[in-house]
């Protein structure tokens, strides 16, 4: 079996290499969670929005018999968007984030 062996710079130059590129990484990272969610903090700090937890009291009921899947939140058009499932179908409910009314549902 053969051995290799790096100079001390050799290594030094692969470490710092590895350590760039996962700090370049980072900002990604950082910007991806500010994404949706970040929004969403956002606004429920301002007071604009209702919390996902608050439009699933109102929703929620209203579908019995389905399994719920998830919220979405959509910043643009400042609404949730519910994910229900049943018989193997996928069910939408959108949701007004200020308000908590039901703006459109598919069947």
């Amino acid at each position: 079996m053969k051995y290799r062996s790096f100079s001390s710079t050799a290594v030094a130059a692969m470490v710092l290499t590895l350590s760039v590129g996962a700090a370049a990484a980072l900002p990604a990272r950082a910007e991806a969670q500010n994404g949706e969610q970040g929004q969403v903090r956002k606004e429920r700090r301002a007071g604009n929005i209702l919390s996902s937890r608050q439009i699933e009291k109102i929703v929620l009921p209203r579908m019995s018999g389905m399994q719920y899947i998830g919220p979405e939140y959509d910043p643009a058009a400042m609404a949730y968007r519910l994910k229900f499932i049943e018989n193997g179908k996928v069910y939408y409910v959108d949701v007004d984030a200020r308000t908590g009314r039901i703006i459109g549902q598919s069947n």
